[in-house]
């Protein structure tokens, strides 16, 4: 049989491994097909149309209002009214149509500071409106620059010690307990690692504070605006030490690498498969199905790995352990880095089986395997958690780029996965399904040199186990069948005679009277002569 027609429901194209808008990078199924780079750009498309559609319905809700205004005016200049009174509606009329088109435009993080500048706006006409219009413009402003870019100094110092009072009236234990020991731990390393950037490393930090600081106000955005938030933040950071500080790339790159451990450390408990998501939901619905699908063997799969290899089965087994302990870590990079060290144990199965070095088209048969093998913790959590918060550079280029492509691809054909993709008849992979029956594995007629006796006679022993095993189920089916045939013939005896009996039924006649002798009436029988008797002669 072909190779290639084997693995027609596994191989994938690597072009479709790329973004779909061609620029080159990978692409991720949780950016519909694009790369970072090329779905932020989509993003901000919609989002800039949907400001626009907005401004114009607050131009025309405007218009409509100074209408109103003019016809009520037109309606009550016949009545006598002060001039003062006339001014002091005519400016309330203007607030109130200036705050109709701001909620168009505010964001519910500035709410409270809008609402008091809102209590500010003058009472003169003319010059109210150049403010009002000023207050416009500024939203505007607010809408397109990052949040951390914007907040002033006495705003982060008050929402700082708002956060501190509200802290310390908590009745928790851990009012006096600080940060847990990895935090601490990568807190020290990245003031360690930014001391040598000096003036740089100064702005980083406090560029990551007010960031912090920022996010910690926005805990009621949803998961997708805390995401781009911090990809916002990932970009403003590395353009500011390669425009501002002219930091050579190898630098930045590390730099950046740092300032992702800082932040997501700490935010980790809040971003990763937060309760408004459905990523739980998700989870469960994967490990169900690939506890369903246990029953798949390496041939179904057409995995190039041969497990008899001790070396081989050792890369198996590392390799399951990396992708299990990826949920263990915080930090998306450190994840990713888990996904690569599987990949790489999975390339040198390969090549140690095959003896030369491995394809893609190997890799993502194996990679399946490995997954359906291992069932990782909260698998979907943690891609989803990768996409949002990792710094987009390391998704669109290079080997972790590339494994966690192959990962979502990977899950995505578990989630799909059918009948034919395995080859199968529909009615065997429905058995298989259900667990009505496993599929046989193929047994091996001959062991490595390297095989001790030990494990042959196991593999004897459970080859043994498993023939008896299908031995009883048989004598048990013919067992079950027997006693069904009893009762049936039972059954049977039982109803014919039941059909006999109604059929012929029985009559119990009354007792009749003894029959008298033959010759009874003869009246003449005492006359005749006594019955001859035996007699005996002695001699």
């Amino acid at each position: 049989m072909n190779l290639k027609s084997e693995r027609r429901g596994i191989h994938v194209d690597q072009s479709e491994l790329l973004c779909k808008k061609g620029c080159g990078y990978y692409g991720n199924p949780a950016w519909q097909g694009f790369c970072s780079k090329c779905w932020r750009e989509e993003y901000h498309k919609a989002r800039q149309k949907q400001i626009q559609e907005d401004w114009e319905l607050a131009e025309r809700l405007q218009r409509e209002e100074e209408e109103a205004y003019a016809s009520s005016q037109s309606t009550q200049g016949a009545q006598s009214l002060t001039f003062s009174k006339f001014e002091e509606k005519k400016t309330n009329e203007k607030t109130r149509k200036v705050t109709t088109v701001k909620k168009f435009f505010t964001a519910s993080s500035r709410a409270g500071a809008k609402k008091a500048a809102q209590e500010k706006t003058p009472k003169q006409g003319q010059l109210g409106r150049e403010r009002n219009a000023d207050n416009i413009l500024r939203d505007l402003k607010e809408i397109f620059t990052p949040s951390w870019e914007l907040a002033s100094p006495s705003e982060a110092l008050a929402g700082k010690l708002k956060a501190e009072i509200q802290e310390a009236k908590a009745p928790s234990p851990s009012i006096h307990r600080q940060a847990s020991i990895e935090t601490d731990r990568v807190s020290k390393e990245f003031i360690e690692f930014i001391r040598a950037y000096q003036k740089p490393g100064q702005d980083i930090y406090k560029q990551c504070k007010l960031f912090l600081d920022t996010m910690s106000h926005k805990r009621d955005l949803s998961i997708e605006e805390q995401s781009e938030c911090a990809q916002d933040f990932y970009q403003n950071v590395a353009d500011r030490l390669q425009t501002r500080w002219k930091v050579p790339p190898e630098k930045v790159e590390k730099a950046m690498d740092e300032v992702e451990k800082y932040i997501m450390t700490r935010q980790y408990k809040y971003v990763f498969c937060p309760e408004t998501t459905d990523d739980e939901k998700k989870d469960l619905a994967v490990q169900k199905r690939i506890r369903a699908l246990h029953w798949v063997t390496p041939q179904m799969l057409c995995v190039p790995v041969s497990e008899e290899i001790p070396e081989v089965s050792d890369m198996v087994v590392k390799a399951i352990t990396d992708i299990i302990e990826m949920d263990s870590k915080r930090v998306p990079r450190d994840k990713l880095a888990c996904i690569t060290k599987c990949s790489k144990h999975i390339f040198n199965a390969i090549k140690i089986t095959k003896n030369e070095p491995a394809s893609a088209d190997d890799f993502l048969p194996t990679l399946i395997y490995i997954v359906l093998k291992g069932n990782p913790p909260r698998l979907q959590s943690n891609i989803q958690y990768i996409t949002r918060f990792c710094n987009p550079s390391r998704l669109m280029t290079g080997e972790d780029g590339y494994y966690f492509t192959n990962l979502c691809c990977a899950v995505a054909f578990i989630e799909k996965l059918d009948a034919q993709s395995l080859n199968l008849s529909q009615e065997d992979f429905d058995r298989f399904m259900t667990g009505q029956t496993s599929p046989k594995k193929q047994e091996s007629d001959s062991f490595s040199p390297d095989v001790c006796l030990g494990v042959k006679q196991m593999c004897k022993s459970l080859d043994l186990l498993s023939q008896l095993n299908e031995r009883q189920e048989r004598i048990v089916s013919e067992a079950k069948k027997l006693e069904k045939d009893l009762i049936d013939w039972t059954d049977g005896i039982t109803k014919e005679v039941e059909d006999i009996v109604e059929k012929y039924p029985l009559e119990i006649k009354p007792k009749s009277q003894a029959l008298a002798a033959i010759d009874s009436e003869n009246v003449e029988n005492d006359k005749l002569p006594p019955p001859l008797q035996p007699q005996v002669y002695a001699g």
